[in-house]
């Protein structure tokens, strides 16, 4: 490939300013919807924006197609994984272990430290599934209600749910931020959770402590009832201390640091072996057959794993949460990677991305300032394009080259993608996380913001860490 162009500074961002101007306006129709396709294809029309310019300096079509086909090479990794994890959510779903913690977390309820045991519960949940929005909209409703019978105020209670749930939205490799974090950064997934964990335990244990000695300030008197829930897990699910040998073989594979594929295939697999020998009524009664059926069983597991599976129960609060798409689950973030690697790959190819992070090198005098660029530019992708995805795509794809200039490791970029676009999401009322949180915990954003502790402190963290110098990876010569 021929040299590329130098562009104009003003130029080169002209498909990134048309890109927010136009996500700013299909997330305001579509809301919550938006991800369905339609910032897919806005993100399409963001690549023919930077087509066009690159029709004008000579670049050909074949050039720019190379070059997106590069770009889509490098995401191979991340499409297949997430592929892995619908299979083992699915699977997990079905053989009791997210179950079991659940039902196991929400018996460390306490009335003196529940601010503090809303933060855990709605972690291992969230951990376990993936999803912050999953459980605020489930678990998170409950302690909402339960937390306002104690006469806690309502803000504290939402500040405490929605930090643990997006500590799990950080940590969990079920999660859609999670591995479109270190897709466009292009790292790897288990590496970048390992190196997260060095900001997100900090941040998350002094949210706790914050919230534990805000426990003991309260004086909560009613008493605390869960029994409905554990009772209506208990009638479909059979529980036992067991379940949790697969998540435990799993993060010991992790920590042997085994290529990801193979921890989450033997995850999958170990899934499908627990739902096997301690699901059977749970099994006969999805595959609507009197008797067990090896034709019903299979197919029950498949679509486990592929399609998708709906799990009721007699808590209506717990049926949204014991579902699970399986790989067909993915398939809109997989169709996200894609659009925005396409992107991506245009503004590569055309000089964009080269004139922006020597721009931002040149304004990033060290290490910090390129940090602090990141995190500004996350928020401000948060404000105006109102959507987490879009502040991990579009920074990822606009400070990849200024890391790697910098010779440091594409774990810093998707950890700070994360730290500072993932979870302030919630803190902004117009972004499609604030509004849905807001709207399912009957909660105002204003209500919350500050006992949000763990969402408004993580971008300190990273900043702290970057201004030191602490745990900055570099790259391998």
């Amino acid at each position: 490939m021929k040299q590329k162009p130098t562009l104009p500074l003003g130029i080169a961002l002209l498909p990134v300013v048309v890109l927010v101007l136009l996500l700013s306006i299909n997330v305001g129709i579509y809301g919550d919807d938006a991800l369905s396709g339609s910032n897919q294809f806005i993100l399409l029309l963001g690549g023919a924006v930077a087509a066009l310019i690159g029709f004008r300096q000579n670049i050909s079509y074949k050039e720019m197609l190379t070059q997106v086909a590069e770009n889509l090479k490098s995401v191979t990794g991340a499409i297949l994984i997430l592929l892995f994890v619908g299979a083992l959510a699915g699977t997990w779903l079905l053989s009791g272990i997210i179950p079991a913690m659940i039902y196991y977390g929400l018996q460390l309820l306490h009335p003196t430290y529940f601010l503090a045991a809303c933060i855990i519960i709605c972690a291992l949940i969230s951990v376990a599934t993936g999803s912050s929005w999953t459980t605020s909209a489930t678990v998170g409703i409950a302690l909402i209600g339960i937390g306002k019978a104690m006469g806690l105020p309502v803000g504290m209670i939402a500040g405490a749910v929605i930090s643990g749930a997006y500590f799990g939205d950080k940590m969990s490799p079920l999660s859609d931020t999670t591995n479109l974090a270190p897709a466009m950064a292009g790292g790897e997934l288990f590496t970048h959770i390992r190196y997260m964990a060095l900001t997100t335990v900090p941040t998350i244990s002094v949210t706790l402590l914050v919230f534990l000695i805000i426990g003991f300030t309260q004086q909560p008197e009613a008493v605390v009832q869960t029994d409905s829930l554990l009772i209506a897990i208990k009638e479909r699910f059979t529980i036992n201390p067991l379940l949790f040998l697969a998540p435990v073989v799993v993060i010991i594979m992790i920590a042997k640091k085994t290529p990801p594929l193979v921890a989450l295939l033997i995850g999958t697999l170990l899934g499908l072996l627990f739902a096997l020998i301690f699901q059977q009524p749970l099994l006969t009664l999805l595959s609507n057959q009197e008797v067990v059926s090896w034709a019903g069983t299979y197919k029950v597991i498949m679509d486990a794993i592929t399609v998708s599976t709906t799990i009721e129960t007699s808590n209506p609060l717990l049926n949204d949460l014991f579902q699970s798409g399986g790989m067909a689950g993915m398939l809109g973030t997989i169709w996200l990677i894609i659009c925005a690697m396409v992107f991506g790959g245009i503004m590569d190819a055309i000089g964009a991305l080269q004139t922006i992070s020597g721009a931002l090198l040149k304004w990033a005098k060290n290490t910090f300032q390129l940090f602090a660029s990141t995190v500004a530019s996350c928020l401000a992708i948060n404000i105006t394009a109102s959507d987490q995805y879009l502040s991990i795509v579009v920074p990822g794809k606009m400070f990849d080259k200024a890391y790697k200039n910098r010779g440091l490791a594409p774990e810093n970029l998707s950890r700070t993608l994360e730290d500072s676009g993932t979870v302030t999401s919630v803190l902004v009322p117009w972004n499609t996380c604030g509004a849905y949180q807001s709207g399912v915990l009957g909660v105002s954003v204003a209500e919350y913001f500050v006992f949000a502790i763990f969402n408004w402190l993580s971008p300190f963290t990273t900043l702290l860490y970057a201004a030191i110098g602490y745990k900055i990876k570099q790259l391998k010569s």
